[in-house]
């Protein structure tokens, strides 16, 4: 009995540091990146994790979202997930940006009709971003959104956890992230 109680004070002051460590973690603002290439951002992305949305409630995986440029400056924006029974989930919208803004974006996927209603219109932030545009962090202003993407169905495990420690200490609740999981079914 001894030893166990010795056991666990030795554990619980070898997890002291790492515990310190991550409190004490430097917090950084919750801004956006300087500048995105909208043209280079253009393309499909793998969702690799993402916030809990009663609108993605039923997709179980393989979720993608497709970015295409339009003349007009607009952006397309299909967002794809499976559902339970292996079938697919689309829906369509658009995208615009905000201001001089490159990195804040605005989306919307109710009808057209609509868009003249700023409550249709949701935040869109760029927040972190590979310089090959191979992976992105984007989330929002209040940290109620947050998503991880990657060009590639398989984003490396120390990738994911460094952009999951920057959101973190921009204030985003992390420990809500529910991975994404990406299958050959694309």
């Amino acid at each position: 009995m001894r030893t166990c109680r010795l056991l666990l004070a030795l554990s619980a002051c070898l997890a002291l540091p790492a515990i310190a460590a991550d409190t004490l973690a430097d917090p950084l603002p919750n801004t956006t990146v300087d500048h995105v290439d909208l043209q280079r951002y253009a393309g499909t992305w793998y969702e690799q994790a993402s916030l809990p949305m009663v609108f993605t409630r039923a997709c179980t995986g393989d979720t993608t979202a497709l970015y295409t440029p339009r003349e007009d400056g607009m952006i397309d924006v299909r967002n794809r997930c499976r559902t339970e029974d292996g079938s697919f989930n689309q829906v369509d919208g658009e995208a615009r940006t905000v201001g001089d803004s490159t990195s804040k974006l605005e989306v919307r996927f109710a009808p057209g009709w609509l868009s003249w209603l700023p409550m249709v219109w949701g935040d869109y932030w760029v927040i972190d971003l590979d310089k090959d545009y191979q992976w992105a962090v984007v989330g929002s202003p209040k940290q109620d959104y947050l998503w991880i993407l990657s060009r590639d169905p398989d984003l490396d495990q120390a990738t994911y956890d460094r952009l999951v420690d920057k959101a973190r200490r921009m204030g985003y609740p992390v420990e809500k992230l529910q991975r994404t999981e990406q299958s050959a079914q694309q």
